[in-house]
C-alpha cells in the first residue's frame, strides 16, 4: 500500500476543498491515487466537481498583445508579488507579448527569439533581469488566437498595468460584421470567460477522458440512492446536461444577466450586426494555474493528521 504522506493529503485537500481527515482515508481507500481519491470525496458528495483550472499558487503576471484578427498572450511567472510590481518586470512581460504575437506559443522559440531593441534574445534578457531583480524568473506558456476575417478580444481581469495582470483572455470571433460590434460583443464574452472558467468551447471539444470521469462520479453518486437502473440512466443524463451547462462556454448561462446561453448571446448579436458571427475560440490563462506555492504554516497541522 502506498505511504499517505502529510504533502499528498495537504494536496488533495487543496483539490477538493474537503476535511483532512476526509482526504486521509480517501487516499487510504484508493492506495494513494490523487485523482482517484478526487473522485471517491466526490461521490461520496465530499467535494465539488472537479473543473479545468487548478490551484492558484505562483507569483507572477500574464500580458497580452492584441491587434484587430489576432492576439497573444503570454505568463511569466517571479517567486514573490513583490515582483509583479516592479516595472523591470512588467515592461519584460510586456515585451513578452509582443515576441509571443510574432514568434508563437513555443517557449524555447520565444527564449531564443531577438529581444525587442536589446541586439540580444529573450533567453540573455530574462538573465540579466534576474540578476537585477534577485529573484527567479520564468517564462512559462504562450498563446495566439487568429481568425482570417473577423476580430479577436481581448481581457485581463485585476490588470496591475496595462494589458497584464492575473487573468489573461482572448476570444476569436469570426464574422464580416464591424470592428466596433465585435469588439463590444467580444469583451462581454471574455469579461465572462475569466468569471465562468469554462473547460471547452463546445460539447465536441470537451476532453472524453473528462466528460468519462464526470459520468462515472453521477453513476456511483447515483447508485447509492438505491434507485432501479433504468431511474438511475434517466437522473445520468440530467446530470451530464447539467454538466454540460456549467462546464462548456456556448451551453453556459451568461454571467452579465443571469440568463441567456451563450450560445443565444452570440446569435443575438449576430442579428444586431446583420452579418453571421461565429465563437471560434477563446484563451483564458490565469497567473499560477496548477503551480503549487511552498507553505510552510499548514504543515504542522496536516502531518499531525497523518499521524506524522
Amino acid at each position: 500500500m502506498a505511504q499517505i504522506t502529510a504533502a499528498l493529503v495537504k494536496e488533495l485537500r487543496e483539490k477538493s476543498g474537503a476535511g483532512m481527515m476526509d482526504c486521509k482515508k480517501a487516499l487510504a481507500e484508493n492506495d494513494g491515487d490523487l485523482e482517484a481519491a478526487v473522485d471517491w470525496l466526490r461521490t461520496k458528495g465530499l467535494a465539488a466537481a472537479a473543473k479545468k483550472s487548478g490551484r492558484i499558487a505562483a507569483e507572477g503576471l500574464v500580458g497580452i498583445k492584441a491587434e484587430g484578427n489576432k492576439a497573444a498572450a503570454i505568463e511569466v511567472n517571479s517567486e514573490t508579488d513583490f515582483v509583479a510590481r516592479n516595472e523591470l518586470f512588467q515592461k519584460f512581460v510586456s515585451d513578452l507579448a509582443g515576441v509571443a504575437f510574432e514568434v508563437g506559443t513555443d517557449v524555447e522559440a520565444i527564449k531564443a527569439a531577438p529581444y525587442p531593441g536589446a541586439g540580444k534574445p529573450v533567453a540573455e534578457v530574462l538573465t540579466d533581469n534576474i540578476a537585477k531583480i534577485g529573484e527567479n524568473q520564468s517564462i512559462r506558456r504562450a498563446a495566439v488566437l487568429e481568425v482570417d476575417e473577423g476580430y479577436v478580444a481581448s481581457y485581463v481581469h485585476s490588470a496591475v498595468a496595462d494589458g497584464m495582470g492575473k487573468i489573461a483572455v482572448l476570444v476569436a470571433l469570426k464574422s464580416t460584421a464591424g470592428e466596433d460590434a465585435l469588439a463590444a460583443l467580444g469583451k462581454q464574452l471574455a469579461m465572462h470567460i475569466a468569471a465562468a472558467n469554462p473547460a471547452s468551447l463546445s460539447e465536441a471539444d470537451l476532453d472524453p477522458e473528462l466528460v468519462e470521469r464526470e459520468k462515472q462520479v453521477q453513476i456511483e453518486k447515483a447508485k447509492e440512492s438505491g434507485k432501479p437502473m433504468e431511474i438511475i440512466e434517466k437522473m445520468i443524463v440530467g446530470r451530464m446536461r447539467k454538466y454540460y451547462e456549467e462546464v462548456v462556454l456556448l451551453n453556459q448561462i451568461f454571467v452579465i444577466d443571469g440568463e441567456t446561453k451563450i450560445s443565444d448571446v452570440v446569435a443575438k448579436a449576430a442579428k444586431d450586426a446583420g452579418a453571421p458571427i461565429e465563437l471560434v475560440g477563446f484563451v483564458r490563462m490565469e497567473m499560477g494555474e496548477g503551480l503549487a506555492k511552498k507553505e510552510e504554516d499548514f504543515a504542522a497541522e496536516v502531518a499531525a493528521a497523518v499521524g506524522q
